[in-house]
Formats: structure tokens, C-alpha cells, sequence
């Protein structure tokens, strides 16, 4: 029997004469080619980051920190808010779809400070236009009536009869801006103070210390930026009036540095919202 020698095959050949190859295989995901963001394109997602952050924290929300005890125990010092600019703004042809709203007693509101503009300030609304405001031994009075104030705080300091009898015909506190205790010498009608039309009389939740309307007078609407409705961050800071601690010389474990990061912190405040 003859010997077979073994051939490679031959290509087969295709209509115009071309040896048909095999189709060259599909790249491998390991070499897939990924296209990049130019230096224009980058800038112009930043600019629309920018102009919506500018946007809402100029008609929507505004974060601010608390520097002073005066609202505790609502808002501490170190605590971080945002403020709703929108919910007290005029209604207009949107009042039906947005949750706009009347400034009502017991709001806490973000303000300019009447003696200062460029300042601003947190207290909450004890008089809207048309009450009668009175205090007796710091109790807060509307229209007669005594208010329950679950939110007010009344920590031990001096007395001041000006500050816990109001309105008071005396001068006794350097810290009353005197502009304002010759309006309201003027306006006490039977022991009552009255709110004019336009304005607000507000007082900070820690009663003894806290400068406010008591100290300059009421606050104007149109000063009244917004709502403050959510601790977004808070910083374990001391407030001035916590009562010292005396000297203990026990022995104790000293912080390990985990426990020192966690503790700069009040995380059980983060996203607590403000009432």
C-alpha cells in the first residue's frame, strides 16, 4: 500500500479569489479602552455643581452654627443647622403646590439682628402681631394667659428684675439697649407689652441666659430668613454655663486615640431635627 503523505489543507478560496481567513477574535474585556472627560467637560459639570449649590443655599437652604448657649436645651453650641428660607417666604401663585406658611408662636426662626443686620440670630417666636406680652418670675404670659413652654430652660443665676418682671419701667440692666427701653416704656399698656403690626417678640429657650427681645425690642418680618429644621452636625463643644467640676484625683484609663476622634463629636444629634 502506497505511503500517504499528510498535507496542510489548503484555504478554501472565496468568489473574488481571496483566500478566506478565520475572523479575528473579540478583544478581552481586560483590554477595554475607556474614554476620558476633557478639561472643558470637567469644568462644565463643576459649574452646574456650583450653580445649583448657590442656588439652594440662596432661596432654599443655609447652614449655620450655633455659637452661644442662649437656645439650650433646643440647639447646643456646636450644633450645625439648616435653615428653610422658603417656608416663611410669600406664598404668591405657588401657595397651592409649596409648603409655604404664617410665622406661628413657639417657632424657632433665624433672623438679621435688628441692632446689627449683617448678624444673625436664632430665637424662637413667643409674640406674633396683635399679642399682649407679659413675664412673672420669668413665666411667659400671651393675651392673659400663661404659656406651657415644655422647650424653656431656667438655669440658676443673679437676679434681674428686668429680665424675670417684663416689661419693667426700671433701667436696671446695662444690657438693655436703651433705644428700645424708651419705646417700651411708651407702649406698656396695663403692665402688658403689645406687638405692632409686622413685628415679633421673641425669647431664647435658656431664659436666664439669653439676650433677646427683652434686651433690643421686636424683630421686623422682613428680617425673619427662615426656619432652622435640621442639626446636620454637631460639635462636642462645653457651653459657658455648664457648672465646673471639681478637682478628682482618682485614677482612670486614659482615652485610647480611637476614643478620642469619636468623642469630638455629639453623633447622636447628627440629623436630629429642630422643633
Amino acid at each position: 500500500m502506497a505511503n500517504q503523505t499528510a498535507v496542510d489543507p489548503v484555504p478554501s478560496v472565496g468568489l473574488a479569489g481571496i483566500a478566506a481567513r478565520p475572523a479575528a477574535p473579540a478583544p478581552s474585556g481586560d483590554h477595554a479602552h475607556f474614554i476620558f472627560p476633557n478639561l472643558l467637560d470637567v469644568l462644565r459639570s463643576l459649574l452646574g455643581i456650583l450653580v445649583v449649590a448657590l442656588f439652594g443655599l440662596t432661596f432654599v437652604a443655609q447652614p449655620f452654627r450655633i455659637p452661644t448657649e442662649s437656645m439650650e436645651r433646643t440647639l447646643l453650641v456646636g450644633d450645625f443647622l439648616l435653615v428653610n428660607k422658603v417656608v416663611f417666604a410669600p406664598a404668591g401663585r405657588w401657595g397651592w403646590l409649596l409648603p409655604y406658611r404664617q410665622i406661628q408662636r413657639d417657632d424657632v426662626v433665624v433672623f438679621h439682628f435688628p441692632l446689627d443686620p449683617s448678624d444673625h440670630v436664632v430665637k424662637r417666636i413667643v409674640g406674633i402681631p396683635g399679642d399682649r406680652i407679659r413675664m412673672r418670675d420669668g413665666m411667659v404670659f400671651v393675651n392673659g394667659q400663661q404659656q406651657s413652654e415644655p422647650f424653656a430652660v431656667y438655669e440658676q443665676t443673679y437676679q434681674d428684675s428686668f429680665r424675670d418682671q417684663f416689661p419693667s419701667s426700671l433701667y436696671t440692666d446695662p444690657g438693655v439697649d436703651t433705644r428700645w427701653w424708651m419705646q417700651m416704656r411708651s407702649s406698656v399698656r396695663n403692665r402688658e407689652l403689645p406687638v405692632p403690626p409686622g413685628r415679633y417678640f421673641a425669647l431664647g429657650d435658656n431664659r436666664n441666659h439669653s439676650r433677646d427681645s427683652r434686651y433690643w425690642g421686636f424683630i421686623p418680618r422682613a428680617n425673619i430668613v427662615g426656619r432652622p429644621f435640621l442639626i446636620y452636625f454637631s460639635l462636642h463643644q462645653p457651653s459657658p454655663t455648664d457648672a465646673p467640676s471639681l478637682p478628682d484625683d482618682r485614677l482612670g484609663h486614659g482615652k485610647s486615640p480611637l476614643d478620642e476622634v469619636l468623642d469630638f463629636a455629639r453623633w447622636s444629634r447628627i440629623c436630629r431635627i429642630v422643633q
